[in-house]
């Protein structure tokens, strides 16, 4: 009887029933596997899920750690490197223009005035302190006008230039009132001047080159006219003169012309100025000038305030001969209508120059013609004493290289190298894209793998003030890295997920620069 039993218990099943079973294993087990992949709406579901979950369910939930003085170091893991603080010396350390290095340099053409970057041996690898009671700077517009002394401590520039106006110090602060060498009535004064000849007002200028600027006056008071000047003057004894035009929020950087081209690609400036920048304009076969007329635009305007214009007036201030002066300003002439330039204003210490639409309104061609096959590759490339082709036209009224929009219009626009096709792998398509990218979310560039990441961060905490923010967008690997060596530098770090939702794999770091300075009294004191 039990034999029977246990035979019926294990009665063999029939082939149709053993080929269901398996057809439904391998049903769920590649239903399973396609909605791993991605390529399922699985993920799509989670992520619509997660965008509609309302964040409010759970309001008093708290996921931040409630053990700070607590330092949890995985044993795996190496604690983060702790990045001390340099010597109070080098408050105003600049790695690439530092005097020492600059001295060793050749003088002509302002080479050692150029950058002349440290070998990796000598790079400085700590925290460049701000300046012993560094405060917070004033708020726009009021920032404009006004710097605390002690975030850049240097007074000769109100010496030296008092009887120009460029800055005065009064108290604890710097005041610039917008005066300048060239421009005693002030900087307002100066630009509707300009106004009266340039259609600044009506947005046809929008981008401006500020050549040997100073203090950076002209670039401040033109931001009010919505027109943004880039400004640079090379570190000389007035080497506070840049620091002061970053401190009041005016763009500018340190820079000369010499030997190296300007870093701007060519035709980018739809104006360009020198107010007794004290360039040589006239020398080395016009190179400077042909430096400034590749990358001023076609139909762009370059205004010369300063020697030798107005030479009748000034001749005995300049302690220079009548006849030398006016040699200097025919040969001035003679190589801008070489250049395709046509003067279309000289009164008192002003003179003001167009650049022609196209080359078929020249008057007389450029004896010597740039052979270089790219113009905007200019990194670190030595100038030429050459004119910058421009792209050709099919009649005299057409603008090389095309038409801009006026401003606000333009910002939007498609440019017309891009409409063109001139600018390798950017369509009008991609380009509209990426607008609407920028509209969504900012956008970063590509990283460049070929350099440290230590020292790249160790440069941003360098140029950036105390309490200032940096936003990191990256993938969650790449962002990690960057925690770990933040740690170690006085940042306060905070991860956060990508606007679209968690499931995204690329994260926003968010970090603040803590607030420290050099000298005794502070948090520096005890690593000094």
């Amino acid at each position: 009887m039990g034999n029977k039993h246990n035979s019926a218990g294990f009665k063999t099943r029939s082939p149709l029933s053993i080929f269901i079973v398996i057809c439904l294993c391998c049903f769920f087990y590649i239903l399973g596997a396609w909605q791993k992949s991605g390529f399922g709406k699985g993920d799509g579901i989670a992520v619509q899920m997660s965008k509609q979950a309302d964040c409010q369910i759970f309001p008093d939930l708290n996921f931040e750690t409630h053990h700070n003085d607590v330092e949890i170091i995985e044993p795996s893991k190496p604690k983060a490197k702790v990045f001390k603080p340099c010597d109070a010396k080098y408050t105003d350390y600049t790695p690439c223009q530092e005097q020492d290095r600059a001295m060793k340099f050749p003088r002509e053409n302002m080479i050692y005035r150029e950058r002349h970057c440290p070998r990796e041996e000598e790079k400085l690898h700590c925290l460049i302190p701000a300046p012993k009671g560094y405060t917070t700077p004033f708020p726009w517009p009021k920032g404009r006008d006004y710097v605390h002394y002690a975030n850049v401590p240097h007074k000769s520039l109100t010496v030296e230039k008092a009887v120009q106006n460029w800055v005065q110090f009064q108290g604890d602060v710097f005041k610039f009132p917008g005066g300048g060498t060239m421009f005693p009535q002030g900087a307002d004064a100066y630009i509707d001047e300009l106004a009266s000849v340039i259609p600044i007002a009506d947005g046809s200028v929008r981008t401006a080159l500020d050549t040997g600027c100073g203090v950076a006056s002209w670039g401040a008071y033109l931001m009010k006219r919505n027109v943004l000047a880039m400004s640079f003057a090379p570190r000389d004894n007035h080497e506070a003169q840049v620091q002061f035009a970053l401190e009041r929020g005016v763009p500018a950087v340190i820079g000369v012309l010499g030997s190296i081209h300007l870093p701007y690609p060519s035709r980018a400036f739809d104006m360009a100025q020198c107010s007794r920048c004290l360039i040589p304009w006239a020398a080395n076969d016009g190179i400077f000038l042909m430096e400034v007329d590749r990358v001023l635009r076609p139909g762009g305007y370059w205004i010369l305030s300063g020697p030798p214009i107005n030479w009748k007036t000034y001749y005995q201030t300049w302690k220079r001969s009548k006849a030398d002066l006016q040699a200097e300003q025919r040969r001035i002439e003679e190589l801008a209508e070489s250049l395709c330039w046509e003067k279309k204003y000289e009164k008192g210490d002003i003179a003001i120059f167009r650049k022609k639409a196209n080359n078929k309104n020249c008057r007389r061609k450029s004896a010597s013609i740039c052979e270089s096959k790219d113009a905007d590759d200019v990194w670190y490339k030595e100038m030429e004493a050459c004119k910058t082709p421009l792209p050709e036209v099919n009649s005299a009224n057409e603008v090389a290289g095309g038409e801009l929009k006026k401003f606000p219009e333009r910002l939007f626009a498609i440019p017309p190298r891009v409409a063109k096709g001139l600018v390798e792998g950017v369509t009008a398509e991609s380009f509209q894209e990426d607008n609407k990218l920028w509209k969504k979310h900012i956008n970063a560039y590509k990283r460049n793998n070929k350099c440290n990441l230590e020292d790249i961060l160790l440069e941003m905490d360098r140029i950036l003030r105390p309490e200032g923010i940096v936003i990191f967008r990256d993938e969650v690997d790449v962002l990690n890295k960057v925690k770990k060596i933040a740690g170690g530098m006085r940042w306060d770090t905070k991860m956060m997920d990508h606007e679209d939702g968690p499931l995204v794999p690329e994260k926003i770091l968010v970090v603040v620069k803590q607030y420290w300075v050099g000298g005794t009294g502070n948090s520096t004191s005890s690593d000094q």
